[in-house]
């Protein structure tokens, strides 16, 4: 498959170019169009000026909560008044209080499993389907209409994230083992987000105490999702019956 196309920067360490994936009808995506990220906050000014000047980012697609975006504040990329930032919560958002957060979160940990008993993780990502249709579809709508690159984030840059490039790739027709191949990828620079997750309040609380095993993307629960969405219409077919027409836009985007 190649190797995974990473975009080296200081201030981020899981960013990527979703360009050269195989289409199954023999064709590749383009590169410079669609990029994946983990959280943007400490991107530095030569970081900033790779993505908008030498990539073409015009588009930041930011599936992080409200809280999530409030409590870190503002992003370098920002400030760039060429770049449009697009909001699309793909989390159901919960109020402020840590006790409302945390029954909330139990009881969504309790729905992701019974959403998809063998693989809770995978019921996690068919969660953002079932809760919040009208994000992920507005996700994939600001990718499709972005004038230049779109590049798509979270915190982590694996689930949220994971999940609407997934969508998008597999709505313009990429093999599925191309899919799950860039979702596992993240695994490589794990450790490096990780501890980069850890150095923010917002995050750090969630984070210490949990082994890292349990962030480790497997491929295995990208494959129960894709076929999780074959079951529900196909990438296509979801998304269609969640109001989206951009499809001639997205694929000339992408291919």
């Amino acid at each position: 498959m190649g190797v995974m196309p990473w975009i080296d920067l200081d201030g981020a360490v899981n960013v990527r170019d979703l360009g050269g994936l195989p289409t199954a009808d023999g064709g590749k995506t383009a590169g410079g169009r669609l990029l994946r990220a983990d959280n943007l906050q400490e991107l530095t000014p030569a970081d900033v000026d790779k993505l908008v000047r030498d990539v073409g980012v015009t588009t930041v697609v930011d599936l992080r909560s409200t809280t999530e975006l409030e409590s870190e504040g503002p992003a370098p990329l920002d400030a760039i008044a060429s770049v449009r930032h697009a909001h699309h919560p793909v989390l159901p958002e919960l109020g402020s209080a840590t006790d409302v957060i945390a029954d909330a979160l139990l009881l969504r940990r309790d729905q992701d499993r019974s959403r998809y008993p063998d693989d809770p993780m995978c019921g996690h990502y068919l969660g953002y389907l079932e809760d919040r249709p009208e994000e992920v579809a507005g996700a994939m709508r600001s990718i499709a209409t972005a004038e230049g690159a779109a590049l798509v984030h979270c915190a982590a840059g694996k689930d949220r994230t994971g999940v609407v490039v997934a969508l998008a790739l597999s709505a313009v027709g990429v093999r599925p083992e191309a899919v799950i191949a860039d979702y596992a990828a993240t695994g490589e620079r794990l450790d490096a987000i990780l501890a980069r997750l850890l150095r923010s309040p917002t995050y750090a609380t969630d984070l210490e105490g949990r082994p890292a095993e349990v962030h480790v993307p497997r491929p295995l629960t990208m494959a129960a999702f894709l076929a999780q969405l074959d079951a529900r219409g196909g990438a296509i077919g979801w998304l269609a019956a969640h109001g989206f027409t951009e499809f001639p836009q997205l694929r000339a985007k992408l291919l």
